[in-house]
């Protein structure tokens, strides 16, 4: 893919990349899957939370997101608070010189404008807002491609997404309610429109073949202290989350039930060890996924999925494992109604261990029904994301998409 004077289009990719969490970095392996696939000339970099990690496994430059190193450790110095303060300066200027030297900047998925976990204002609220300003000021599409976002009552935080939207050159959103949410915090999306996650479009094992007696089950787990409105009683909210989790696994383990405990970011790996701890059975192990086909792999070899994490979902969903959800946000009961697991959803803020075996039970005994169904809604999926691909190439990329496009008709 090239520009008019023959020099490959620049393309970068924004968010917290590298960080750990697999989730955001499947959405980059999404979004550089589309451009390999259709824009394989397109020169691509990375400004990110974890520079070193993207160009590890991506192959692709990458530049740290924040000047200042500590940005996410808690500021209880003098010291700190001075280099927090003046990273915010400094960051205006270095989003912006990066931002300068692309023709468009994809921000890929992820939910970057919702709190449903605790977020800041000055985090990376502040740091999107710089990334849409600096586009609209200097001439480079920003697109906000498939994010998830939810209403914020928090106004610097609600009023800097805000902004972020309206500045962007191009927004879609993974589901209806996504919208909605920006609509409500006064951003135009008449032209919006939604289409499922960018996870969907990764390739996925083979669906497993269950053997008819029962068999595995996946537990993606989370260190879930609650959202933005829950700090007051965070504590209490992963007590309750953490007990009646350790309740489920260790009555499966009592059934001779083999369980796989799964991650979805490294800060998960602490309730993992609370579990491992708390039911002493040899049925019961955890793997350490390094992204989200390891992921799939696991879940794939499952007989059922019980998950947190919203990518742990999709993962599940997408090799057509019946899940149940521990849902801690309205993004996780839209994803299960799109799938048609509407009913097995669970509030992870108020897990209780005999209702959740209940649902548990209920889920499996239409399993195979539900497999049939999952492997339709996939079908949809997929064709729904190669039309938001199409999307995203006509909006940012017009004159290469229109030569992409004779290309096809000339094929056929």
């Amino acid at each position: 893919m090239t520009a008019a004077d023959g020099t490959p289009v620049r393309v970068g990719v924004f968010g917290l990349l590298g960080s750990g969490n697999l989730g955001n970095d499947g959405s980059l392996e999404a979004v550089l899957g589309y451009l390999g696939r259709r824009h394989p000339e397109a020169a691509v970099d990375a400004l990110c939370g974890g520079p070193e990690a993207v160009t590890a496994r991506f192959g692709i430059p990458a530049t740290r997101l924040h000047w200042y190193r500590g940005e996410y450790r808690t500021a209880s110095r003098a010291g700190a608070v001075v280099g927090k303060g003046l990273g915010k300066l400094v960051d205006v200027f270095r989003t912006a010189a990066w931002v300068r030297r692309h023709d468009v900047v994809i921000v890929p998925g992820m939910g970057v404008l919702e709190a449903t976990l605790p977020l800041r204002p000055w985090g990376f609220p502040y740091s999107l807002f710089l990334l849409c300003a600096s586009g609209r000021l200097l001439g480079t599409r920003v697109a906000l491609a498939g994010v998830g976002a939810a209403e914020i009552r928090n106004r610097p935080t609600r009023a800097l997404v805000r902004w972020s939207g309206r500045l962007a050159a191009y927004r879609s959103y993974r589901d209806d309610q996504s919208r909605d949410a920006m609509r409500a915090m006064g951003v135009d999306t008449a032209r919006d429109k939604v289409y499922p996650d960018l996870a969907f479009s990764l390739p996925a094992p083979p669906a497993g073949e269950p053997s008819g007696a029962p068999g595995p089950v996946c537990v993606g787990v989370m260190d879930f202290h609650g959202g933005n409105d829950d700090r007051a009683r965070a504590e209490e909210i992963h007590r309750r989350y953490l007990d009646g989790t350790i309740r489920f696994v260790r009555t499966l383990a009592e059934e001779g039930r083999p369980v796989r405990l799964l991650t979805g970011d490294t800060c998960d790996t602490s309730v993992v060890a609370a579990i491992l701890d708390a039911v002493d059975s040899p049925l019961v192990t955890a793997a350490e996924p390094a992204s989200l086909a390891d992921l799939m792999n696991e879940m794939a070899a499952a007989d059922t999925v019980v998950a947190v994490r919203y990518h742990n979902l999709i993962c599940a969903l997408k090799t057509g494992t019946p899940a149940l959800a521990l849902s801690y946000a309205a993004k996780s009961d839209a994803l299960m109604e799109r799938m048609g697991l509407g009913a097995y959803c669970h509030p992870a803020r108020e897990v209780d261990a005999d209702r959740l075996l209940e649902q548990f039970r209920a889920l499996e005994k239409r399993s195979a029904e539900l497999r049939l169904i999952l492997a339709e809604r996939n079908l949809a999926a997929a064709r729904q994301l190669d039309e938001q691909f199409d999307e995203l190439s006509a909006t940012l990329f017009p004159a290469t998409d229109h030569a992409h496009a004779h290309a096809q008709r000339e094929t056929r």
